[in-house]
C-alpha cells in the first residue's frame, strides 16, 4: 500500500527553524530518506517552495478565485511529502515518527493513496488513466 507522509509546519515552527543551518536539515533529511531507500519503502520524496510562492484557487464561488500567497489566516502550511509504499498504515506511522521534524508546531499527516485499482474499470476514463499509466511505465 501506498502511503503519503505530509510535513505540515506553523509559522512558529519556521521561526524556531530560521536560525538553524540549512546544511544540518540536508543532513538530516538525507539520512532519513537514505534509511527509507535502503529499506526500499521510499518511492517519491519532495519539498515544497515557500508559501509566499504559491496561490490558492478558491472554488467556493464561480468562477474561481485566485489569491497569492502568503496566507495570513492560514494555521498550518504544507512543507513537502513523502510517499512509501509499505504494507499497512502503522509501518507508515513507524517511519513517519522517525522522520527528522522535532520542533513546536511540526506534523506529519498520514493519508493512504489510493490505486487505480479501487476505481470502477469500465469507466472510460478510468479506461484511459490506466492506458496512460501503463504506457509511462507507472503500472
Amino acid at each position: 500500500m501506498k502511503y503519503m507522509l505530509i510535513m505540515r509546519a506553523t509559522d512558529e515552527t519556521y521561526k524556531a527553524f530560521q536560525d538553524v543551518d540549512f546544511n544540518e536539515i540536508i543532513e538530516a533529511m538525507g539520512r532519513f530518506n537514505d534509511e527509507m531507500i535502503r529499506a526500499g519503502v521510499l518511492i517519491s520524496a519532495e519539498g515544497l517552495d515557500d508559501a509566499a510562492q504559491g496561490v490558492v484557487v478558491d472554488y467556493s464561488s464561480d468562477p474561481p478565485v485566485v489569491t497569492d500567497g502568503p496566507y495570513g489566516e492560514t494555521k498550518e502550511l504544507f512543507g513537502g511529502f513523502w510517499i512509501l509504499n509499505v504494507a499497512s498504515k502503522e509501518e507508515a506511522v513507524e517511519w513517519a515518527k522517525r522522520a527528522p521534524m522535532a520542533g513546536p508546531g511540526a506534523k506529519a499527516e498520514i493519508r493512504r493513496v489510493s490505486t487505480i485499482d479501487e476505481f470502477p474499470q469500465d469507466n472510460e476514463w478510468i479506461k484511459k488513466e490506466r492506458a496512460w499509466r501503463e504506457a509511462t511505465g507507472q503500472l
